[in-house]
């Protein structure tokens, strides 16, 4: 159920998908009464993807969308919600004409409450989504603002692009959950927070399960709308008993949770969730995974499909470019300028594969972008705290919408706030503040660095020396790597993105090098990794898993087929670089 599920960490057996044909319009009216229902699409592709049907890529500001769904009856004496996965920019919602949700943030989830204004029989849902395609002071990642893709930006995504979704709840109800784990304490920490009237006589029981064997099952009365326990697990004591139970790529551990709530007898709600333990940090010019020294070995991954754009076109697809990245050798990637899926990151879980997850980027600074960043990214680390897979987050990518860091306070307190603010939200996780160059804040010193020739990558960060004078004189782009406020540091230093060479049959598109055939671009892939895997480097993410249209730097084309026999290509990702 979970691998299908929009929501996999807190999944209910009972829900309706809404995904499919829906009516559309462009018309630009603020009137849903007035709306001139002209198009088809079909949801969650949006309207530029050709997977929608209408493989509309010009400008369209204001789209609207229509659809017409029956209740099963026996939701009748249950409260219904609705979820939108994501719709970019601004959505308002209508049910049955009455508007039951507002909603600003292109790659974050919300729901609203139906209940009150469903009637008998069908329903109708209308949605409007309002996304500005040259607006450049809101989180875009990479969304061109040009009519036609240019440089390293790609065809916008309007509207729905996500997964749209009814389910029924009890009028008291499971809200959320949150895990933290603790390695210290062989324990996971747990929030459940509750919804709706609470009275005398409801509790919560939480059993966590490995391959069917129950390890702790546990039941509290609840007395608030939060319940907060921290389930300790049997420390077996002996470092490598321990680390059976630890996640990790190479053994992706993971616990069945089952919340239930009930009053007496009674089930109120029940969900499905999962956790695991493991910890990350960076410490010492490492960095640690489970208290231990782990070299990353990453791929950049854009997330793109050419048929479907930012949107999957199958479940299946989601679980396979998981299933890719570890086929290539990877043990993570970081996914750029993109909020993933929710499924992927469940994959990632599952399979065992690290991601850094990063925000999507204004292009302008202003007192609006800020406010933007700020409240998009608190929905984002909320929505995927709970994912094991997740061991960085990345606010800023190479000062996008900051562009006068080193001269601008406020873009420079811009940047520390929102570090700040994702180490209060989520104080286990290392940040990459401002990934590739001018570093006023991190936990991580990450460097992109495009130089094709890889002996002379290599000299740049063959040792500790090596990597102090590179931080202080390399100017990638024209930027120092190092703002004043970071001159001192002893954090781990990582390649977090090179490479680049494009191997294109067609000679078209661009990439940062060139491969004349695939025998080239694997020597040329081969060098480029052993230069990036020097002692004086806590890891590496190389530019990139797939072609994504205009460039053509992938290991894979777009359709996901290979240019390299795969085993080649894992073979010289996995070559040095420590465990």
């Amino acid at each position: 159920m979970l691998d299908s599920y929009p929501r996999p960490h807190l999944a209910r057996e009972q829900w309706l998908s809404l995904d499919g044909p829906w009516a559309c319009s462009f018309d630009g009216t603020g009137d849903a009464r007035q709306v001139n229902w002209t198009h088809e699409i079909r949801v969650p592709f949006a309207p530029e993807a050709p997977l929608s049907g209408l493989n509309e890529t010009g400008y369209h500001p204001v789209v609207w969308y229509r659809r017409s769904f029956s209740l099963p009856p026996a939701w009748r004496s249950q409260r219904v919600v609705l979820h939108f996965g994501a719709v970019d920019y601004r959505a308002t919602v209508w049910v049955n004409g009455q508007m039951v949700a507002q909603h600003e943030g292109g790659h974050t989830p919300f729901s609203a409450d139906i209940t009150d204004v469903l009637v008998s029989g069908e329903q109708t849902v209308v949605v409007r989504a309002e996304d500005d395609p040259l607006e450049l002071d809101k989180p875009r990642g990479k969304q061109d603002w040009l009519l036609e893709p240019h440089a390293i930006w790609y065809p916008r995504t309007t509207g729905i692009w996500q997964s749209v979704w009814l389910e029924p709840v009890a009028a008291t109800h499971l809200a959320g959950v949150r895990f933290t784990p603790s390695l210290e304490q062989f324990a996971i920490h747990t929030e459940v927070s509750i919804n709706g009237p609470l009275g005398d006589g409801v509790r919560l029981e939480l059993t966590l399960q490995h391959d069917g064997a129950v390890l702790l099952s546990d039941s509290w009365s609840v007395t608030g709308p939060v319940v907060a326990r921290t389930m300790h697990l049997r420390d077996p004591g002996i470092d490598d008993a321990r680390r059976a139970y630890l996640w990790s790529p190479e053994n992706p551990v993971l616990f069945d949770v089952t919340l239930t709530l009930k009053h007496g007898q009674t089930v109120l709600d029940e969900v499905a969730s999962y956790t695991a333990l493991r910890s990350v940090e960076a410490r010492e010019r490492a960095f640690l995974l489970n208290g231990r020294p782990y070299f990353l070995r990453l791929v950049l991954d854009q997330g793109y499909w050419e048929d479907g754009l930012m949107t999957a076109p199958s479940p299946e697809a989601i679980r396979r470019d998981v299933e890719l990245a570890k086929a290539l050798g990877f043990n993570g990637v970081r996914k750029h300028q993109k909020l993933e899926d929710p499924r992927y990151l469940y994959w990632a879980d599952r399979l065992g594969l690290l991601v850094w997850a990063e925000l999507p980027s204004a292009y302008s600074f202003s007192p609006r972008a800020a406010t933007r960043l700020m409240r998009e990214w608190t929905e984002a680390i909320n929505r995927d705290y709970n994912h094991p897979s997740i061991v960085a987050w990345v606010p800023f990518n190479e000062s996008w919408g900051l562009p006068d860091l080193p001269t601008s306070a406020a873009q420079r307190h811009l940047l520390q706030a929102l570090y700040h603010q994702t180490k209060a939200l989520d104080p286990t996780r290392p940040v990459s503040g401002n990934d590739g160059w001018e570093h006023v804040v991190s936990d991580l010193l990450t460097v992109h660095d495009y130089s094709s020739n890889a002996s002379l990558l290599a000299a740049r960060y063959r040792d500790q020396g090596s990597v102090q004078t590179t931080l202080e004189t390399f100017k990638p782009g024209g930027r120092s790597i190092l703002l004043k406020e970071m001159l001192h540091w002893d954090q781990p230093v990582i390649l977090s993105e090179f490479g680049g060479a494009r191997y294109s049959p067609t000679r078209d598109g661009w990439g940062y090098d060139e491969a004349r055939s695939p025998e080239e671009l694997l020597e040329k892939y081969r060098a480029l990794v052993a230069a990036a895997s020097q002692p004086g480097l806590a890891g590496f993410c190389y530019t990139q898993f797939t072609d994504t249209f205009q460039e053509r730097n992938g290991l894979l084309f777009m359709n996901r087929e290979a240019k390299v026999p795969l085993a080649g290509l894992a073979q010289a990702t996995r070559q040095g670089g420590g465990s």
